[in-house]
C-alpha cells in the first residue's frame, strides 16, 4: 500500500506525504541545545505531535528523550501529589525504558530506587520526593536528558499540575547546582504562561507564576507555500497527475494561510473523495482547480473536530464570537493586542492572526465557515433569504450563474424590505443581506469568499466560485463617481494580480441619495 494523506493522529514518513520539517526541527534543537524550557502551544490538530515525535528522533544521538503524554493519565491521578507522583513516575519509567542501551550501571540504579518506591510506597510519593530521584537519573546519564511532555494542558486545571511545574521551575533555576534535565519541552494548546485560561472560574487563585522561566516559542509551524510543493512533488512522483504543482500550492495556502490540518484534509479529500467522483473521472482531473474547489466545498460542509472546537469556542467565549461577527459584517478594524482577552484567545486557539497590526480571521476556511454558521443563525428569520430560496431555479442558465438578473433581483428585494435605510444600517447590514440573498442560490454547488485586502465597512469584494468560472461582486456604499472610478480601477488591479480567468465583474452600489441600488456590470 502506498503513501497517504493523514489527518488523525501524527504523521508517519513512512506512511504518510508530509512536509518537509527539518528546517523547523533544526530550530527547535538550538533551543534545547540552549537549555531552554518551553512550551510548543499551537492551536489544536497544528502538527504538535508530529513535531515531538520527529525532534525525538533527531535528538537522540546527543540526548537521553523521555517523552510523554499527559493524556494518558487519568484526571483521578491529580487529586494530590501522592497519586499524581507515582501516576508521573510509572509513565516516565515507560518512556525511559524504550532507551535502555543508553543504560549505564549508575542509572540502572537510580531507576531501580525509582520503581521501588513507585511499587512499595503504599501511600505513594511527594512531588520533592519524584524530583529527587528524577535529578539522580539526570545525574547519572551519560548524556543529559531532555524530557518532552504532549497534551499538556489536558491536566492544566489541576493544582497538583501547578505544583508540578513550581519543582520544574526551581529544579531550573538551581540547575548549575543540583542535576536537572536539559531541556523540558512541553506541547499543548495553551500556552503555559496563560494557564489561567484553562482554571475554572473559582480556581483563578491557584496560578502562581509557576512558569515565568519559560523562553519563547516563535518556530513557524504553518505551511508555506513552498513547503506544499515539496509534499505534492511527492505524491506527484507516486501518480503523474500531471497536475500545476505551483497553482495547487498556490491555492491551498491562499485558502487555508498554511494551517497544516486544512491543507492536509484538503489534500487528502481531493485524492479521496473527489477522484472518480461525477466530472473528476480520474486523478488527472482532480488536481485541477475545479477539482481543488470541489475539495473545499466538500470541506466546508463536512463536520470534524477543528471546526466543533471553533463552534465550541464560540459557545464558550459569547465576547468573542461578538467580536468576529463585527470583524466579518461590520468590516470593523480591530489593532491586534495580546492584552485584549478575547484576541489574545482567539490567537491561542488559532482563530485569527495579526496582520500588519491588525487582527484578522486566520484563514479563508475558517472565514468562510464562519460566514456560514453566522448566516444560518438567521436564515429563519430573514426575508431576503427567503426570497433567494424563492427565486433559486430562474438564476441558472445551462448550469451557471445568470448574476445579473441575481443582482437586478436583490435590487428589486431591496427596495420593498430597506428602500428607508440610511447609512449605518447599509455598512453593518450590506454585506449580510446581499450573502443571505445569495446563499441558497448556490448552495450545494459554488462556494464563495470575500476577498480580505478588500473587506471594510466601505466596500467589500465577494468572489464566487460556480462550476468552475468565477464572478467577483463589488459591494459598496455610493461615494460619488471619482470614488467609484478608483473602486473599480482597484477592483481591475485584484483581478489581474489573481490572474482570475472566465471572471464576470459586477458592482452593487447602496446609493444613499435616491436610497436605491445602482446596478454596474462590465
Amino acid at each position: 500500500m502506498g503513501k497517504v494523506f493523514n489527518t488523525t493522529a501524527d504523521c508517519k514518513p513512512k506512511l504518510h506525504y508530509m512536509v518537509d520539517i527539518s528546517g523547523r526541527l533544526k530550530e527547535i534543537t538550538g533551543l534545547v541545545e540552549r537549555g531552554e524550557y518551553f512550551t510548543i502551544n499551537r492551536a489544536r490538530q497544528y502538527g504538535k505531535t508530529t513535531t515531538l515525535r520527529a525532534l525525538k528522533h533527531a535528538l537522540e544521538e546527543e540526548y537521553l528523550t523521555v517523552s510523554m503524554d499527559f493524556q494518558k493519565i487519568g484526571e483521578s491521578k491529580f487529586r494530590n501529589e501522592n497519586t499524581f507522583s507515582i501516576a508521573f513516575a510509572r509513565m516516565f519509567l515507560r518512556a525511559l525504558s524504550g532507551n535502555k542501551k543508553e543504560f549505564n550501571k549508575q542509572i540502572e540504579k537510580s531507576v531501580q530506587a525509582l520503581t521501588y518506591a513507585v511499587l512499595n510506597d503504599s501511600d505513594g510519593i511527594e512531588l520533592l520526593e519524584l524530583f529527587e530521584f528524577l535529578s539522580d537519573i539526570c545525574a547519572a546519564s551519560v548524556k543529559p536528558v531532555v524530557l518532552m511532555i504532549d497534551e499538556v494542558d489536558s491536566a492544566a486545571n489541576n493544582q497538583v499540575f501547578l505544583d508540578f511545574l513550581a519543582q520544574l521551575r526551581a529544579y531550573y533555576i538551581d540547575r548549575d547546582v543540583t542535576p536537572a534535565f536539559q531541556s523540558v519541552i512541553l506541547a499543548g494548546v495553551y500556552d503555559i504562561k496563560n494557564l489561567k485560561r484553562k482554571l475554572r472560574p473559582n480556581e483563578e487563585h491557584k496560578v502562581n507564576s509557576p512558569w515565568n522561566i519559560a523562553a519563547d516559542f516563535n518556530v513557524d509551524m504553518s505551511f508555506s507555500a513552498l513547503d506544499i510543493s515539496g509534499m505534492l512533488d511527492r505524491y506527484e512522483e507516486d501518480y503523474q497527475t500531471g497536475m500545476d504543482i505551483r497553482m495547487m500550492s498556490g491555492l491551498l495556502y491562499d485558502y487555508t494561510s498554511g494551517y497544516p490540518f486544512l491543507v492536509s484534509r484538503l489534500c487528502q479529500i481531493m485524492d479521496e473523495r473527489v477522484a472518480e467522483s461525477d466530472g473528476f473521472p480520474d486523478k488527472a482531473a482532480v488536481w485541477t482547480k475545479e477539482g481543488f474547489l470541489e475539495a473545499v466545498k466538500i470541506l466546508l460542509s463536512e463536520k470534524n473536530t477543528l471546526f466543533e472546537t471553533l463552534v465550541n469556542k464560540l459557545t464558550e467565549y459569547p465576547e468573542l464570537k461578538d467580536m468576529l461577527y463585527m470583524v466579518l459584517f461590520s468590516g470593523d478594524k480591530i489593532s491586534f493586542n495580546h492584552d485584549n482577552q478575547m484576541i489574545d484567545i482567539a490567537a491561542m486557539l488559532g482563530f485569527v492572526k495579526n496582520e500588519q497590526g491588525t487582527m484578522v480571521i486566520a484563514n479563508r476556511i475558517f472565514e468562510t465557515r464562519l460566514y456560514n454558521l453566522f448566516l444560518s443563525e438567521e436564515e429563519i428569520n430573514s426575508r431576503i433569504f427567503a426570497a433567494g430560496v424563492s427565486d433559486k431555479n430562474q438564476f441558472l442558465q445551462d448550469g451557471f450563474l445568470n448574476m445579473e438578473l441575481i443582482l437586478e433581483k436583490f435590487f428589486v428585494c431591496w427596495e420593498e424590505l430597506y428602500s428607508s435605510a440610511d447609512e449605518k444600517f447599509i455598512e453593518d447590514n450590506g454585506r449580510k443581506f446581499f450573502l443571505l440573498f445569495l446563499k441558497p442560490i448556490i448552495n450545494g454547488v459554488g462556494n464563495y469568499y470575500i476577498e480580505a485586502r478588500t473587506r471594510d465597512n466601505k466596500r467589500t469584494d465577494v468572489i464566487v466560485d460556480y462550476h468552475g468560472k468565477q464572478y467577483v461582486i463589488e459591494i459598496k456604499i455610493w461615494r460619488g463617481n471619482e470614488y467609484n472610478k478608483r473602486g473599480e480601477k482597484q477592483l481591475m488591479e485584484y483581478i489581474d494580480a489573481y490572474h482570475l480567468e472566465k471572471v464576470c465583474f459586477h458592482t452593487v452600489n447602496f446609493h444613499l441619495v435616491e436610497n436605491s441600488i445602482i446596478i454596474m456590470l462590465s
